[in-house]
C-alpha cells in the first residue's frame, strides 16, 4: 500500500506585546505625527512663498494698504462680504473664446485663483500699478490670464458700484453737513475737475484734441463731486484734455440732478451760472482797475477753505499707482472703467477726510 503521507502542523512562535514596547510604539508614532505636522507646515509656508494671495499679506494692516489702499484687512473683508454674492452669481468673464450668446460667456471656467484672490490681482494693479507680467509671475498665472482677470473686473466693479446710488438726497446730505459748512447749508455737492497724462497719439489732429493748455500735456480730463460731509457723490466720464470746465459740466449730466433749493460750490473756472437752477458758490474775481473788497475776500477765503477737501479726495484717488505713468492708448478703451471703479472705492476704502466727521457721518 502506499502510504499516505500527512503535513505536519506547525506552531508560528507570536509575539506578546508587553506594556513597555506599546509605550515605545506610542512615543514614536506621536514623534512620527509631529514630524508630519512640522513638514506639512513648511510645505503650506513654501507654497504661500511661491504663490501670492492674501493670505500672504492678511496678517499686516500695511501691507494691505499698501497693495489694495484699504485701511486695514477688517475693511478689505467688510467690503469682500458685501459684493461676494454677486461675484459668485452675475461675474461676466471676459474669455478667449468667442461666444454666440451672454449665456454661454456667463458658464465659462474661472481661472484657478480663488475669488478673492483675483480681487487682489486687480486691487495690485490700479493701487500698485504692476505690470501684467509681473502680476503673473507673483500669482503664477500667465500674463493674458491676469490681463483677463482686470477686465472681467473692473467691469464686474463698474456695473455693481456703479449701479448704486452715489448721488445722495438734499435731505441726507443736510442731515449730514459738517459744521464748518454752516454759512452754506444748502451745498449739495463740491465740484473740481482732474486730468489725467495719456500717451501722445500719432495723429495731429488727435494730439490738438487731447492737449491740454494747463498740464502742457496730452491728457483725459474727468469731473468729480463730493458732498459736504467728503463721500464721492459724482464722478463724470473721461473726456479729451482740451474741454474746458464748463463743457464738462454740461456734457457730464450733473444739471438735471440739481434743484432750485440747492447749491453747488466750484472753482472759478466754472463759469455755470446760466446753465444751473440753482445757487453757485464760486471765489470772486478781482477786477483789474480795482483791489478785491473785504467781504470778497473773506467770502473767497471761506470757499477755498472748504473747497480743498474735494482736492484732497481727488488726490486719494490719485494715489492709485496706475495714474501715476501717461495711459497708454491701447488701454484707452477700458481706462473710463478703471478710473471710475477707483473712484468709486474711495468710499470703501477710506475713512473720513476729517477725523473730527467721523462720529457725525
Amino acid at each position: 500500500m502506499n502510504e499516505i503521507q500527512t503535513a505536519h502542523d506547525h506552531d508560528y512562535s507570536v509575539t506578546l506585546v508587553t506594556s513597555e514596547m506599546a509605550g515605545e510604539l506610542a512615543v514614536s508614532y506621536e514623534e512620527l505625527q509631529m514630524k508630519v505636522d512640522e513638514l506639512q507646515h513648511q510645505l503650506e509656508t513654501m507654497q504661500l512663498q511661491c504663490r501670492f494671495g492674501l493670505q500672504r499679506i492678511a496678517g499686516s494692516d500695511e501691507n494691505i494698504r499698501f497693495y489694495t489702499r484699504f485701511a486695514s484687512y477688517k475693511h478689505l473683508m467688510a467690503f469682500w462680504e458685501l459684493i461676494e454674492p454677486a461675484a459668485k452669481t452675475k461675474m461676466v468673464r471676459i474669455t478667449r473664446a468667442k461666444v454666440a450668446n451672454f449665456e454661454e460667456l456667463t458658464q465659462t471656467r474661472t481661472t484657478k485663483l480663488a475669488p478673492i484672490d483675483e480681487l487682489l490681482l486687480f486691487l495690485m494693479h490700479l493701487s500698485v500699478g504692476l505690470l501684467l507680467r509681473d502680476l503673473g509671475e507673483r500669482f503664477g498665472i500667465h500674463r493674458t490670464t491676469a490681463s483677463r482677470i482686470i477686465v472681467t473686473w473692473s467691469h464686474f466693479l463698474y456695473i455693481l458700484l456703479g449701479s448704486i446710488r452715489l448721488w445722495i438726497p438734499k435731505e441726507e446730505v443736510k442731515a449730514l453737513l459738517p459744521p464748518e459748512f454752516s454759512a452754506f447749508p444748502d451745498t449739495q455737492v463740491i465740484l473740481d475737475c482732474t486730468e489725467l497724462n495719456c500717451q501722445t497719439p500719432s495723429s495731429l489732429l488727435l494730439q490738438s484734441e487731447v492737449f491740454s493748455q494747463y498740464k502742457s500735456h496730452t491728457t483725459l480730463k474727468a469731473m468729480i463731486g463730493i458732498a459736504p460731509h467728503g463721500a464721492i457723490t459724482f464722478v463724470s466720464g473721461l473726456y479729451a484734455g482740451f474741454i474746458s470746465d464748463r463743457e464738462i459740466f454740461k456734457l457730464s449730466g450733473i444739471i438735471k440732478c440739481l434743484t432750485s433749493d440747492t447749491a453747488i460750490m466750484v472753482d472759478k473756472g466754472f463759469l455755470v451760472d446760466d446753465l444751473v437752477p440753482c445757487k453757485v458758490y464760486r471765489p470772486a474775481f478781482r477786477s483789474r482797475n480795482s483791489q478785491m473788497s473785504r467781504e470778497d475776500v473773506q467770502h473767497t477765503q471761506s470757499i477755498a477753505r472748504l473747497r480743498v477737501h474735494v482736492e484732497r479726495c481727488i488726490r486719494r484717488v490719485k494715489e492709485n499707482k496706475l495714474f501715476d505713468k501717461p495711459i497708454p492708448l491701447s488701454v484707452c478703451g477700458s481706462i473710463d472703467q478703471l478710473f471710475s471703479v477707483a473712484c468709486f472705492l474711495v468710499n470703501y476704502q477710506n475713512g473720513p477726510l476729517v477725523k473730527s466727521w467721523s462720529v457725525k457721518c
